[in-house]
This record gives structure tokens, C-alpha cells and sequence, in this order.
């Protein structure tokens, strides 16, 4: 992971020393610079360009609030982090309007310096991956499908689909819904702790009146804001799925979500076969384990034989270097890099399928969690920008 690059403005040499003190030891934060004044800081932030600014609000020649507002005009991407001994709400109003992130109350310790600069950057690093993928005005709206796939069952598809869109969700403001089309056997519901009143196979008996108001009302809503269209509740009730129908309902989902997240049987069905036809991006789950290297790679030349290949990333689940088989074979075996890795954590992740609730919100600290944090964090970057208006949230959501 990238240093994160840090600027001290404070008009006291001690303070400014102080502050670098409590920083020393944090191996991921680098103090790149240090200003006694407001007009200092504009010209060695213009010039430093830093992640962060610890700007204090009481300076000589040009205040903390003044270079604020000049900073966040013409620096966008450094967030600032007001300093002050004042902690009265009209002096927290003014530096927010000025355009700081965060406002911290001197004295304060390490460990509270610390996590606001950790919390600061990363919401301004969602904002700015939001801001990047902002569609221009008049363009027609499209939200993008993630099919999540793989050639045999058991290696953790349903549970990396269901964080993935919590994890848009939740911790990046986008309108994200679920399609659960292990038509058979879907899981979705269960480890959500939802259960929903309709499935997919209510819509068939209504395909030639099927409009985005009547899918909306088949969706369940979750607490993280991910909507979830289930699978069937029987076994039998599959067949009524028809590749037709899913075609249709994506096509209206495309139309009000940011994203989709396909959920997908172990196996290439007619239904599945529709969701990689539309995916943007396939995430082709992978363990290490040789049965299914096997078939992953007898999968991938099927879907080469589609046209599909360019489109797969390989995330490798439960991975261990206990297994024997490391990423760099993995990725020879397949022919294909590896996007992500979410590493092996049973009591994480196991505890919260039981629970039914996703492990990016009950172990949100977890290896698990900060692994699924940097695949959606590359998913989001690799994205090409929508074509049209967010339909559900903006980026400002991140910081209510």
C-alpha cells in the first residue's frame, strides 16, 4: 500500500515537531513537509501535492481557514484536517465550509491523530474514485454487471458476491442489487438474514408486463442499502427462470443500479450463460485445490470460445500458503493474474455465513474484510465511468 503523504501547518515550531513526534512510528504515514503560515502551506501544498494537511486555523499572515479555501480550490485531492484549541461549533461550521474533512481539538493523543488521518484518507479516496466515475450530463444511464462465476461449487462465489455488494454499498454510496441465479440452490437470501416475499420466478408468469416498477417491488432491501432479487424458494421452481427473463431483468436493472452483482451456479447454465454475455467484469473464484484448477482452466477456454476471456479477473478464495499451491503456479496453471486475494479466515467468515451476517460488517477489521476492501477498491478503478445519472446516492453519502 501507498505512504500516506502528510503536511504539518502550524505557526509554532514545537507543535510542528510535536505532531512529527506522534507520526514517527506509524510506518504508513510519511511527513513530506512542514509551513509556519497560511501562504507558505498554499505554495509547498501546490508544489508537494500531499494526501493530507494538518492545517491549524490561528496563523500569522494568512489563517488556517483562508488557506483552506484556496487549498481545496486549487489542490483538490488534499484533504485537510483543521487543527484548533477552539472546539466551539461555529469554528467547526467555518472550516468545514472552508472545505476541510475533519476538524481535531488540541491537545489530542496519537492514536486519535492517527485514525483521523486513516479515516480521512480513505473516505478521500472513495470520493475521489465516485468523482472519477461521475457520468456526463445527457448521456444515457448504464450500470455495470459483476458476474461472479466459477467452474465448481463450494469455493465461496455466493459469500464473495454478497460482500462485494455490501461492500458497494455500504462503504461507497453506490445503488447496488443483487441477482442470485443459482437457481436451484441459492444462498443469497440466507446469508443476508432476509427473506424475501418474491424470487425471480414470481416474474415469470408476469414477463410481458414486466416494467422497473414491478421488479422493484420483487426486491428485498438489506441495512448495508444492497437490494437482493432471490432465487427461487424450490428447487423445481427453476425452470420457470427462463434465459429470456433474465435478459429482461437485467436490462432493467442496468437502468436504475449502478451495479449488479450475479451471483452464479458451479456450473455453465442458460441463465448464467445471459449474466456473462452482460458482464463488464467476470470474477472467476478460484482455490487452490487441483480438481478445481482443472476445471477452471477448461473453463476459461469456453469462455475465450465466447469472446468473454478479456473480461475475467481470477480471485483466489481461502488463500493459504498452507495449501501448497502458491498464486505464482496458480496463475501459470491459468494463464491469467490474479486481481485479488481473500485469505483463508473460517471463524470470520464461516461465523458470519451462520449469522447471516457478511463479514464486511460483523469482522469489519478482519484480514478478510481489508482483503475484499482493496478488490473493490481495483473493480471500482478499472471501471470505465458510467454513461448517465447516478439514480439512488452520490458520493456525498460518505461523509453523513
Amino acid at each position: 500500500m501507498e505512504p500516506i503523504r502528510v503536511m504539518i501547518v502550524d505557526d509554532i515550531p514545537e507543535t510542528c515537531e510535536n505532531i512529527k513526534c506522534l507520526l514517527h512510528f506509524e510506518p504508513r504515514i510519511e511527513v513530506i513537509g512542514v509551513a509556519t503560515d497560511g501562504e507558505e502551506a498554499v505554495k509547498k501544498a501546490e508544489k508537494l501535492r500531499p494526501h493530507i494537511i494538518l492545517m491549524d486555523i490561528n496563523m500569522p499572515i494568512l489563517d488556517g481557514i483562508a488557506a483552506t479555501e484556496i487549498i481545496s480550490c486549487r489542490v483538490p485531492n488534499s484533504a485537510i484536517i483543521i487543527m484548533s484549541v477552539q472546539g466551539e461549533q461555529e469554528y467547526l461550521r467555518r472550516a468545514m465550509a472552508s472545505g476541510a474533512r475533519e476538524y481535531i481539538v488540541k491537545p489530542f493523543t496519537s492514536d486519535e491523530l492517527i485514525e483521523t488521518i486513516y479515516r480521512v484518507y480513505e473516505l478521500e479516496k472513495k470520493r475521489q474514485i465516485q468523482a472519477k466515475n461521475l457520468p456526463q450530463q445527457g448521456e444515457p444511464y448504464e450500470g455495470k454487471v459483476i458476474t461472479v462465476f466459477s467452474t465448481k461449487g463450494g469455493v465461496g462465489k455466493t459469500t464473495l458476491a454478497v460482500n462485494l455488494g455490501v461492500c458497494l454499498a455500504q462503504e461507497y454510496g453506490f445503488s447496488v442489487v443483487l441477482l442470485d441465479l443459482d437457481l436451484q440452490f441459492g444462498d443469497s437470501a440466507v446469508m443476508l438474514n432476509l427473506s424475501p416475499r418474491q424470487t425471480i420466478s414470481d416474474l415469470a408468469a408476469d414477463f410481458n408486463q414486466l416494467d422497473a416498477q414491478l421488479l422493484e417491488s420483487c426486491l428485498a432491501r438489506h441495512s448495508s442499502g444492497l437490494r437482493l432479487l432471490a432465487a427461487p424458494s424450490r428447487p423445481e421452481f427453476a425452470e420457470l427462470v427462463s434465459a429470456s427473463l433474465v435478459e429482461k431483468v437485467i436490462k432493467l436493472l442496468k437502468e436504475r443500479y449502478d451495479y449488479i452483482i450475479v451471483d452464479t451456479p458451479g456450473s455453465f447454465t442458460d441463465a448464467g450463460m445471459v449474466a456473462l454475455d452482460y458482464a463488464h467484469q467476470i470474477l472467476l473464484v478460484v482455490s487452490t485445490d487441483l480438481p478445481t484448477l482443472k476445471n477452471l482452466k477448461l473453463g476459461l477456454e469456453v469462455l475465450d470460445s465466447l469472446h468473454h476471456k478479456d473480461k475475467v479477473k481470477a480471485v483466489l478464495n481461502r488463500a493459504t500458503p498452507e495449501m501448497g499451491i502458491g498464486p505464482g503456479e496458480v496463475e501459470k496453471t491459468l494463464g491469467l493474474p490474479i486481481t485479488g486475494q481473500i485469505p483463508s479466515d473460517g471463524r470470520v467468515v464461516v461465523g458470519g455465513v451462520n449469522k447471516g451476517k457478511p463479514f464486511i460488517i460483523g469482522s469489519p477489521q478482519s484480514r478478510a474484510a481489508d482483503s475484499l476492501r482493496q478488490l473493490v477498491c481495483q473493480l471500482v478503478q478499472n471501471e470505465p465511468s458510467p454513461n448517465g445519472q447516478r439514480k439512488k446516492r452520490g458520493f456525498l453519502r460518505l461523509f453523513n
